[in-house]
């Protein structure tokens, strides 16, 4: 059994180096490099007054709130999700998410697939680029691995 406790995860933070609500900390605990078969799991936290910037991503999600209310843009459509409510992401449909209260919003996404390539409308930071999979990988990595492809 692969396990985590969400309390103990190491996440990442993230930003847009030129909007400063855009800014998350992240981590993928379960995905195709810690053994999953078809399937990966993102957690992420959004503070008040900060968003997850508009991007799409290759598999199917579904998104879970813990908790907080966040503020969901899925291609032209527009609302609100708070703690215990869930919805559908297609792949490759742009969508956000943006903090809607005072308190931290805690989700969880559930993707179809164990591998996932995330674009996104800007750069994310520390990566320097628009386009991240499973796990991010930052760009220092790929050059000492010798894999600079985009």
């Amino acid at each position: 059994m692969i396990a985590e406790k969400i309390s103990e995860l190491e996440l990442m933070e993230v930003w847009y180096e030129d909007d400063p609500t855009m800014r998350i900390k992240v981590t993928f605990p379960f995905f195709l490099g810690n053994g999953t078969k078809s399937t990966a799991v993102v957690y992420f936290e959004i503070k008040p007054g900060c968003r997850l910037g508009t991007h799409t991503d290759s598999a199917e999600e579904i998104i879970l709130v813990l908790e907080g209310t966040a503020e969901v843009s899925l291609g032209d459509e527009r609302g609100r999700l708070s703690a215990g409510e869930m919805a559908l992401v297609p792949a490759m449909v742009p969508h956000g998410l943006g903090n809607a209260g005072d308190e931290t919003v805690r989700v969880v996404g559930f993707f179809s697939s164990n591998v996932v390539v995330s674009t996104f409308d800007r750069p994310m930071m520390p990566f320097g680029q628009r386009v991240v999979g499973t796990p991010p990988v930052l760009e220092e990595d790929q050059v000492a691995s010798g894999n600079t492809g985009a």
